[in-house]
């Protein structure tokens, strides 16, 4: 705590943004005094996960466009200990697909919240919807069209 304001962090992703982020977003916001959100970098991300589909600096800009956060950061790396300690940070808020992740967090004195996202909207599950109706689509499209019928010429 610094000047008795209570420093929230919480980061993610955030590829194709939907309503299970803001909803993390605003919980951190509803923490904190001052509410700080790491954006992982393309080079992060590819590290673990498949390459987002919506570029660095776009998601930046996109959480930068949001009310919520008062500062918002690149993230390098998912190891918190460097900017838990360089910002001190009191708390720190990210889904629960990563719980026990940031436990070590607590041993530096970081009160841990995982969010549970529950049943719903991903970045993930979107992707699978967007590929499965494109193939729907695809295939339906393939199934109307008419067959190319060659007609020979006789000179």
């Amino acid at each position: 705590m610094f000047n008795k304001k209570l420093t929230v962090y919480t980061s993610g992703t955030f590829d194709m943004f939907h309503v299970n982020h803001l909803r993390m977003i605003n919980y951190a916001r509803g923490l904190a005094d001052i509410l700080i959100v790491g954006v992982s970098t393309d080079e992060l991300v590819s590290s673990y996960k498949t390459t987002p589909v919506i570029p660095f600096v776009e998601r930046m800009q996109i959480i930068e466009a949001l009310k919520a956060p008062d500062i918002v950061i690149p993230q390098h790396t998912l190891d918190h200990t460097e900017i838990v300690k360089k910002l001190n940070i009191d708390a720190f808020v990210v889904g629960d697909d990563w719980y026990g992740k940031y436990d070590y967090l607590k041993e530096l004195g970081v009160e841990v919240f995982y969010f549970p996202y529950g049943d719903g909207v991903s970045s993930s599950s979107l992707k699978k919807t967007i590929y499965e109706n494109y193939d729907q689509h695809l295939n339906a499209e393939r199934q109307t069209k008419p067959k190319s019928i060659k007609h020979e010429t006789n000179l």
